[in-house]
């Protein structure tokens, strides 16, 4: 119930929404940052290992590119099978559950300053490969076990830009008469905060968006939290459910594509990629394509290396994600699809109604229907511009639609389309590599 009512806190006890956004201006203004592309000739900590086809650079830590083809599909993929941390601090403060956030820049974010979790460090970070100092607040993710411990997952990442790519996404609760010492970087601020920032583009980066969504609140008994929602439709969604057991169905489609219909993704030395070539010190695809390879000199002051050099793939267009829901028998119901994407950890995981790179076109009846109705704005609930990851991807940013419509209006459900509750997606999150990240995305947006 505490995280319930943390969801439905809107201003906080710490410091109000207002304040929070002035934080993060304030922040914005003082801190220090110079982010210029360069040719990879440039670059004295990255190179190019011609035997390998790949970069990296000279310790092999953090991550490498390398070529991928797929079919038809060729382009460069981030190889980084070390998992992070994506942890999010908690305490009771009055009586409220509040969420230590950080004020972080990353090299690729497209307004400096995002709202992330209380820690956001791959292994080679916290782990100090790069030299720099440990990150804060890194001992109460290390030693989760003294604390309590409300989510604990290792959650998959963008499957069309890296291999395999899993964080561990993780949210622990300290006593409310621990000290915890909040650094200028970080503040705190109720769930329900967080949600109405992300009322506003690009503000509540993509790390903290999968860690809330993995938040059990199926586990809630309604009795007692009825009372907290707005939205009881959903409210009965997240509780009780439908009353149907959608698991086999789901899991059936999964495990056939993970069994018998993975197209075999083949690792390949960038070099040999026939469609792609450097022009202007960029390495872009002669036929165009959702993004391209770049690098860069970055400088970021308050980090725990001030200056370094990386490779970043830079969107070349905006993909839309979106997702619909409809209330049947006064419960809220998602529409989602099994999809597979050739980086994905485990070959299939479900995504939502409609997941549409920059040059793609709509595939099926379902996903034109929804492009139909988001330009008649029927339904829409949610229509907001969110970063991806910004220390991979450079300014991209992504539409992410909710519509809310009634069901009879949806077409037929093609094959691998299924209409849950929120419970079974809930359930679902709980489990490794199941909902992908631009599913667990859409449903941190909703609200109670």
């Amino acid at each position: 119930m505490k995280l319930l009512e943390s969801w439905r806190e809107t201003e906080g006890r710490v410091n109000t929404t207002q304040e929070l956004l002035s934080w993060v201006k304030r922040r914005n203004t003082e801190t220090a940052v110079s982010i210029k592309k360069i040719s990879p000739e440039r670059d004295k900590h990255w190179r190019y290992f011609e035997s390998e086809g790949i970069f990296a650079n000279e310790s092999r830590s953090f991550f490498t590119v390398k070529g991928l083809v797929c079919g038809e599909t060729q382009q460069p993929v981030y190889i980084q099978s070390e998992i992070g941390y994506l942890g999010i601090l908690c305490k009771e403060i009055d009586g409220i559950l509040h969420f230590l956030m950080q004020a972080k820049i990353e090299p690729g974010n497209v307004n400096k300053i995002q709202i992330s979790p209380t820690i956001q460090a791959t292994k080679s970070n916290f782990t100090q490969k790069h030299g720099g100092a440990c990150p804060a607040y890194l001992d109460y993710f290390l030693h989760a076990e003294r604390y309590e411990i409300v989510v604990d997952q290792i959650q998959s990442e963008q499957s069309s830009r890296f291999v395999g790519k899993r964080n561990r996404n993780i949210i622990v609760v300290v006593d409310p008469n621990e000290p915890v010492e909040a650094l200028p970087s970080h503040r705190w601020m109720t769930l329900g905060q967080i949600k109405q920032l992300l009322h506003y583009d690009n503000l509540v980066n993509m790390d903290t968006r999968t860690v809330i969504s993995c938040i059990p609140f199926h586990l809630l008994d309604y009795t007692q939290a009825k009372l907290l929602f707005n939205d009881k439709a959903l409210g009965r969604s997240i509780c009780v459910g439908d009353g149907e057991n959608h698991l086999p169905q789901l899991y059936r489609e999964i495990n056939n594509i993970r069994m018998f219909d993975q197209q075999p993704a083949q690792l390949v030395p960038l070099h040999s990629m026939q469609k792609w070539h450097w022009e202007n010190g960029e390495f872009v695809c002669k036929d165009g394509y959702h993004f391209k390879m770049i690098f860069c000199d970055i400088a970021i002051e308050g980090r725990e290396v001030k200056r370094w050099t990386q490779p970043l793939f830079e969107a070349t267009g905006t993909a839309v994600f979106g997702l619909i829901c409809c209330e049947t028998a006064g419960v809220l119901r998602f529409l989602v699809k099994v999809r597979k994407e050739f980086g994905s950890f485990d070959g299939a995981e479900l995504g939502p109604t409609l997941q549409m790179e920059a040059d793609e076109q709509p595939s099926d009846e379902i996903e034109r229907f929804f492009l139909t109705c988001y330009e008649a704005k029927q339904g829409v609930i949610c229509d907001i511009m969110l970063s991806e990851e910004g220390g991979r991807f450079y300014h991209e940013q992504n539409r992410n639609v909710i519509l809310r419509l009634p069901p009879e209006r949806l077409p037929p459900l093609p094959h691998g389309y299924f209409l849950v509750d929120y419970k079974t997606l809930c359930t679902l999150v709980q489990v490794n590599n199941t909902l992908n990240i631009q599913l667990r995305n859409l449903l941190s947006l909703l609200e109670a």
